[in-house]
């Protein structure tokens, strides 16, 4: 598939209705995901057939867009009730429901074992609103012991001095901007932006 006609279809995807600014539920533009995925796949990390862990993820973006581009199966992680149940009506859209299984979950929970997974794909809270709310995230990336590629803020100073404590290696491999629309009521502007950097985390 190509770049543009992945987007295309990312973009047309069911957004979250009622964001809750708790979990800091910014929605991935389509367009923005769609050159991530690509990426992430120049790595090799996203081959044809491989299992997919999507963190936190949303309206399903990300682990979706994973199955479109030739992923066997994508696993869908999400606290949220409306989520899960708009990533759930996303992957029935596109025809792709029986390679896409979603879990309605706190992330660190222990009643997760993800035990199958060649990558994790996670944009997680970057803490804006609560201190260290990535942290259970990037455990579970070590948990789940395998190749990640994270989404953070260009702003965090932690990630890597985070994995390396567990000898771990990182490397921020793009940076990024992004609008930020007026989501919420406290946002005084129409449309902001943001800055995102790119990681990619690997076992030594």
């Amino acid at each position: 598939m190509r770049l543009r006609s992945l987007a295309i279809k990312l973009s047309k995807l069911e957004g979250i209705s009622d964001p809750d600014l708790n979990l800091e539920q910014y929605q991935t533009e389509g367009e923005i995901a769609a050159r991530w995925l690509f990426d992430i796949q120049s790595f090799n990390d996203l081959k044809p057939g491989c299992r997919v862990v999507d963190l936190g993820c949303g309206n399903g973006i990300l682990g979706i867009g994973a199955v479109l581009l030739g992923a066997g199966s994508a696993i869908l992680v999400d606290s949220d009730v409306e989520s899960c149940e708009v990533s759930t009506r996303n992957a029935q859209s596109l025809g792709i429901s029986d390679r896409v299984k979603i879990i309605n979950s706190k992330i660190g929970k222990k009643d997760i074992e993800i035990r199958e997974a060649d990558i994790v794909v996670s944009n997680p809270p970057w803490g804006t609103q609560k201190k260290a709310s990535d942290r259970p995230f990037l455990e579970e990336i070590i948990s789940i012991g395998t190749i990640a590629h994270l989404m953070h803020s260009s702003r965090a100073t932690h990630i890597r001095n985070f994995f390396k404590e567990f000898d771990w290696s990182s490397e921020e491999y793009g940076n990024l901007e992004f609008a930020l629309p007026a989501t919420y009521g406290h946002h005084s502007r129409m449309r902001g932006r943001t800055r995102a950097s790119l990681w990619r985390i690997s076992p030594q």
